[in-house]
């Protein structure tokens, strides 16, 4: 099954999101600019669509591997369900050279995902696990 998403274009000339492939988590994202990203800089691109999610949902906006291999990250990025306006995408390049991108490169990915509401209960102490308090490379290499 899959869910219907409202999508409104606010400008005539942009791409939508969309599946490179059949069964992808992700829709990807496109450039409306042609801009270069210098390192150590950041940049935030218009999407020029809105979109208007059921309720229970959430747009999650991610980076492109290739591109995060590149050092270039998506700063933040959640849309609840109840935001009716333009999406951005807001890119950092911690590369170690400029970044060149064009009109209609793939510059972020769109996630939909289901929200787990949850109820907070404070307590004085947590159960035990094998893990415990072990922080970054406490498993192992």
């Amino acid at each position: 099954m899959k869910l219907k998403i409202k999508i409104k274009k606010l400008r005539p000339d942009v791409r939508l999101p969309e599946y490179a492939l059949e069964g992808d988590a992700g829709m990807d994202i496109f450039s409306n600019e042609d801009v270069i990203i210098k390192k150590g800089e950041q940049h935030i691109f218009a999407t020029g669509f809105a979109l208007e999610l059921p309720e229970g949902h959430c747009a999650l906006i991610w980076d492109k591997g290739g591109l995060g291999a590149k050092g270039l990250k998506v700063l933040g990025g959640v849309g609840d369900y109840n935001y009716r306006g333009e999406y951005m995408v807001a890119l950092v390049n911690l590369g170690l050279e400029d970044y060149e991108f064009k009109k209609e490169d793939k510059i972020a990915q769109l996630l939909i995902q289901p929200i787990v509401s949850v109820e907070l209960e404070e307590v004085e102490e947590l159960s035990e696990s094998v893990r415990g308090e072990g922080r970054h490379g406490s498993t192992g290499k």
